[in-house]
């Protein structure tokens, strides 16, 4: 099996999306409402964890996705799939997995998806947008896949003979002298 750690240079972003069963400032998701302030500091605390898309409120609940107001998105960027899921599955996140139900509606087409970025990088919402309209058309595939169907981060390009490829070692005496790796290494 293909080991999904990421390569040099590579970090896992995420982005799941859902459909509100009420208006957020309802008592119906009073609770979910409540929880999202101290579940985003237990994520930003998180080994692993790198970026979280947030507003001025300080969560992304107000940022609009798919130009649908009952949509809500949550994106991230992790170093690996054993981080994301390391926080997704333990404490209170966990509690509110197993309510979500009670606060969403359930859709039949994909909300969630997971894709490797150059480190550094961070998604926008329409970098997700076009990942979700990706793994919906065409299911698990390297630009973009699900927890379950995960697909290893890209090599490394590096210069090799006068020409690029990928995971191809460095060669000794590279015209572009040292770099740490980024080109050669």
């Amino acid at each position: 099996m293909t080991s999904l750690a990421p390569q040099p240079g590579h970090e896992l972003a995420q982005v799941n999306i859902a459909r509100l069963g009420f208006p957020l400032d309802s008592p119906e998701l009073k609770d979910f409402v409540d929880a999202l302030d101290p579940v985003n500091a237990v994520a930003d605390r998180a080994a692993g964890f790198i970026w979280r898309l947030r507003s001025e409120t300080g969560n992304a609940t107000d940022v609009p996705v798919f130009g649908d107001s009952w949509l809500i998105v949550n994106m991230s960027v992790w170093q690996d799939r054993d981080a994301l899921t390391a926080f997704m599955y333990q404490g209170q996140h966990r509690e509110l997995l197993a309510r979500r139900r009670e606060w969403f509606e359930r859709v039949a087409e994909a909300m969630t998806a997971l894709w490797w970025v150059p480190a550094g990088e961070r998604p926008t919402v329409q970098d997700a947008e076009e990942r979700l309209r990706h793994l919906r058309e065409h299911g698990p595939t390297e630009r973009a896949f699900t927890l379950r169907t995960g697909f290893p981060a890209p090599a490394a390009v590096r210069f090799f003979l006068g020409g690029w490829a990928p995971g191809r070692p460095g060669i000794p005496g590279c015209p572009h002298g040292p770099c740490g790796g980024s080109c050669c290494g």
